[in-house]
């Protein structure tokens, strides 16, 4: 019987050094695996260890387990921040850009948040421009160079925060709540080197 699919695409990592596999052979392979949230142990080491035999390929289940396992998390998780911050009349995007300035005193240039929350300067310029229109965020001349522009966290925007803090952070306490201080502490560590690791994809 051919193995379940559960990846749309990877590059197999052997011995810690990361090599290319025949794109022909491994195009839409491990994907769409427990993506709906009804199955948080699926797939399983078995199945990962069927997949790659079927490849003919050495790397480690374990570790092509994990990596799955994290990708589908991080896809819930996504899902899920945006059933979230909707109840605030925001998104992801627009409550970290909020909470970004209000982290810095209130004020930042485009290309400081483009930077510093990860995405591009067209991303940046579109979450403004709806935030502006809320009247959460303005844009004023730049006291260091005038020929820029900075983004002000307006006091509406600044009250939005306030009122949706309480709520926001109970809520994540309960998302993490079956962990232990300990098992927290662990995990944080865990997911940092993980984030590390995150370049294997994007990269050359």
């Amino acid at each position: 019987m051919r193995p379940r699919r559960y990846c749309s695409a990877f590059e197999a990592s052997s011995g810690g050094e990361l090599w290319r596999v025949d794109q022909n052979v491994v195009r839409c392979h491990i994907s769409c695996m427990a993506v709906d949230g009804t199955d948080h142990d699926s797939p399983t080491l078995d199945q990962a260890r069927r997949q790659l035999e079927h490849y003919g390929l050495g790397s480690d289940p374990q570790a092509v387990l994990v990596a799955v396992r994290l990708i589908s998390a991080g896809a819930r998780l996504g899902r899920a921040t945006e059933v979230h911050f909707a109840r605030y009349g925001l998104s992801t995007g627009r409550y970290r850009l909020l909470a970004d300035l209000e982290d810095h005193d209130g004020e930042k240039s485009p290309s400081r948040l483009a930077a510093d929350l990860g995405v591009s300067r067209a991303t940046v310029t579109g979450l403004v421009d709806g935030l502006e229109q809320e009247g959460l965020v303005a844009r004023r001349p730049s006291a260091e160079d005038g020929r820029g522009a900075v983004v002000v966290l307006t006091a509406r925007g600044a009250q939005r925060l306030r009122d949706m803090a309480p709520e926001h952070f109970a809520r994540l306490e309960e998302m993490v709540d079956e962990l232990t201080v300990d098992e927290r502490a662990v995990f944080l560590d865990l997911l940092s080197r993980v984030v590390r690791g995150i370049g294997a994809l994007t990269a050359e």
